[in-house]
Parts: C-alpha cells; structure tokens; sequence
C-alpha cells in the first residue's frame, strides 16, 4: 500500500513577503512546472499582477491566484512583440501604482533573459527589486537530455552563447577563440544562425565532426533530441524538423547521452534523465 502522503502544503518558514509596488523579478526554470523553485512559488502566491515571458509553463501560469492580473510580456521571432523598453516602462508603472508586481521568465532571469536590463530600469526609476534565479534551461533542460554540461573526464572549461545579438542577427563574437578556448559550448536561441555559426566555429579550429545535440522543448513531455555533428548541425536541423524553443550543445559532453538516456533497470522501459527518443539517423 502506498502510504506516501501526496497532500503536503507549502513548506512552513519564514517566506519573503512581495510588498506593493516592488517588483520581483523570478526564473520559471526550463520548462517543466516541478523546476520552478519554491521562492518562485511564494512569489505567484502574492502577487497582483504576473507579467510573464512566453516560455512560461502554462501550468504554472494556471498557479496563479484568482483575482490577480496576468500580462503576457512574451517575445518569439518572427511574431509581433513588445519591445524591451515597452516592458521595463511597464513593470515601472505597475509598481508604481502600488502593485504587487511578479516578472516571470523561462529559465533565469540573468541567463539571456533580459533580467539585467530590466532590474536596471527598475533601480533608475527608484522601485525596488527582488532577484529569484531560476534553473538554467542551458543547465537543467540539458540535464533532461541526458547531458551533463561538465563531466570530468572530459571537459574543464564551459560557455554559454547567445545565437543572436539584441537585433537579431548572427552574434559578432570570437568564434576563434570560443573554439579553442571552451572544450563545450551551449548556444540558447541558435537555431536561425546555426549554418554560420557552425562555419565559424570549424574556420575556428572546432573539428566538423565534434559532436552536438540540439535539444528542442527542453525537460517538457514534447521534448526531442537530435544528435549529429558540427559540419551536419544546419542541414540535420532542418532535416529533422527541429524547432524552437532549442538548445545546441557542441562538445564531448554530448555522446555521454546514450549512456545517462538508457533505460532504467525494473522501469519498465522508462528512460534515466531522458525519454530516450531522438530524431536523428545517427
């Protein structure tokens, strides 16, 4: 019989109260609901108004309290969206008005979320702010796949890349150096620019044949993985039919996989850190 109690409320202590007209700007995790951490939770009990990015987990969105207002803030490619200005200047006015203001964001706030940029504006404009990071899709939502980002027999060094600068084009970076100094590399929002990025990275000194996954609907039930190489990355992508929201991971981390992916003993064909299934033909 199982007697394990399904029914626990929150945790009792000496929770954080949101006060009105501050702002508390938290990370959502990658996607699954169970990512979100419990400060973030505390938060989505107070507040009065929620303005959430688009990546946030319906079921979190459905937490929160009856009564309290819910903004859509959410920025996609390709689709119109509010620009970053437009955001920061109304999570100032909100607060000012008195509200009990939550800024939710997929992943962490700080992690290419704009988190910076709009606890900045708030601070300017004198309202102050709270900080709740939250699980690293670059981090947690590999870590779904299957894919640790360190490992110690094989790699030391670690970056994490944006696939495009604030205009949407391919990322001015070092390539060169990336490839030589990063033993593995995590690119967020990649998709569009990974030809080129995957050119520079080989003209860098990458090897075309490096290994990378490409990780779409990070830790959610949709998720997909795709394996393949650096040189194959672009035309595999759109073989496969892999769309965003994805992550790209280059590097030696990626094959380790197929091991910590596998079936879990006695678990009725039930995958380890992943669900096992993966486009690719290789």
């Amino acid at each position: 019989m199982d007697s394990r109690d399904r029914t626990i409320a929150f945790p009792p202590g000496d929770w954080p109260e949101l006060e009105p007209g501050w702002v508390w700007l938290c990370g959502a995790g990658p996607g699954d609901a169970g990512l979100m951490t419990l400060h973030g939770l505390n938060a989505l009990r107070q507040a009065d108004v929620v303005v959430h990015d688009a990546l946030v987990n319906p079921e979190i969105l459905s937490w929160i309290p009856p009564g309290a207002e819910r903004i859509d803030a959410g920025k996609r490619a390709g689709r119109a969206s509010p620009r970053q200005a437009e955001i920061s200047q109304r999570l100032i006015a909100l607060a000012q008005a008195g509200r009990r203001v939550l800024r939710l964001k997929g992943g962490d706030p700080f992690v290419f979320g704009r988190g910076g940029e709009e606890a900045q504006a708030l601070v300017r404009a004198g309202v102050p702010v709270r900080i709740l990071p939250g699980v690293s899709a670059g981090i947690g939502g590999l870590a779904c796949a299957g894919i640790p980002v360190t490992h110690g027999a094989v790699n030391q060094s670690l970056a994490f890349v944006s696939g495009h600068d604030p205009q949407g084009a391919a990322p001015a970076l070092d390539w060169a150096a990336l490839a030589r100094g990063a033993q593995v590399i995590v690119i967020y929002m990649g998709l569009r620019h990974i030809g080129p990025i995957a050119r520079a990275l080989i003209k860098g000194g990458r090897a075309g044949n490096d290994p990378v996954a490409v990780v779409q609907d990070a830790s959610l039930d949709s998720q997909k993985v795709l394996e393949t190489t650096l040189e194959r990355a672009a035309d595999d992508i759109a073989r496969a039919g892999i769309g965003a929201p994805a992550l790209i991971c280059v590097g030696a981390v990626v094959p380790l996989r197929r091991i910590l992916s596998a079936p879990l003993p006695g678990a009725g064909g039930r995958a380890g850190a992943s669900d096992g299934r993966d486009p690719s033909p290789a």
